[in-house]
């Protein structure tokens, strides 16, 4: 006997194998790999109650997301997280981390798990193509309902203080949701699209939908971020400045994921 051996379908399910029974937000995507060690922040979890819980969402299923939270007292500002392109990875735990160290209660859901696993996928571009592309704006507006109804039923964050930042893909994903819910009272958007065709899936984007948000929005778009346009951004200005409900600040010289310091 040599050992008990796995038998891999394809290069997906070695992968799987790898990375799959990781908890939420313990690793980083394989795509983002390798990371930069030298400049990644590692928040400590002491002092703090932070781990994996289970979410139930609106239709009964059970969505993961990484909670963080002081370990004692009640009464915590709720701040929703939203996740990178690339999941509820390291970088978006250590981020829920950050909040709690500052007296919050941080949630980030994984509001890709019905399309799949996208710390598993080999690049960007797979989890762009098999992934995100089949999420319903509509899916994620209710899960992130989900994550306040969760929070708000733990006992110890106050959701009538709710705020919502994001990054990536999940700084359009801010937009929306501070559209969605009329308790949001903050918003902070780390770059993200803001304009482009409507999608089936994906019918409205930020600069569609100025008129009707609810709490205030600050919007950091890196003005070397090859990724959203210069132009999408000043039009965006324009339409903010006309409904004086955010702020837009660029920030010269810096690309896309100027805040991941676990980024090359």
């Amino acid at each position: 006997m040599d050992g008990d051996r796995i038998s891999f379908d394809d290069s997906v399910s070695r992968r799987k194998a790898l990375f799959g029974t990781a908890a939420l937000g313990s690793t980083f995507a394989l795509a983002v790999q390798p990371v930069q060690a030298q400049t990644m922040i590692v928040t400590p979890a002491d002092g703090l109650t932070a781990g994996v819980v289970k979410v139930k969402t609106k239709d009964g299923k059970e969505m993961e997301a990484y909670r963080a939270m002081p370990a004692t007292g009640t009464g915590f500002g709720t701040i929703l997280v939203v996740q990178e392109i690339w999941g509820v990875h390291a970088h978006i735990a250590d981020m829920c981390r950050r909040f709690a160290k500052a007296g919050y209660y941080a949630i980030a859901p994984e509001l890709y798990f019905r399309q799949g696993d996208p710390k598993v996928a080999p690049d960007t571009q797979t989890i762009v193509r098999d992934i995100v592309a089949k999420v319903p704006d509509e899916q994620v507006m209710g899960d992130l309902d989900s994550a306040v109804a969760f929070a708000k039923a733990e006992g110890k964050a106050d959701t009538v203080k709710l705020g919502i930042t994001g990054f990536c893909w999940g700084g359009r994903i801010v937009w929306l949701y501070d559209a969605h819910n009329p308790a949001v009272k903050a918003a902070v958007a780390w770059y993200g699209p803001l304009a482009g065709e409507g999608k089936p899936l994906q019918p409205k984007n930020p600069i569609d939908l100025v008129k009707d948000l609810h709490g205030p929005v600050l919007g950091l778009y890196g003005g070397a971020d090859a990724g959203i346009s210069q132009e999408s951004v000043e039009k965006m200005r324009a339409a903010k400045r006309a409904g004086m409900r955010s702020r837009q600040d660029g920030e010269r010289g810096k690309p896309l994921g100027m805040l991941a310091r676990h980024a090359p």
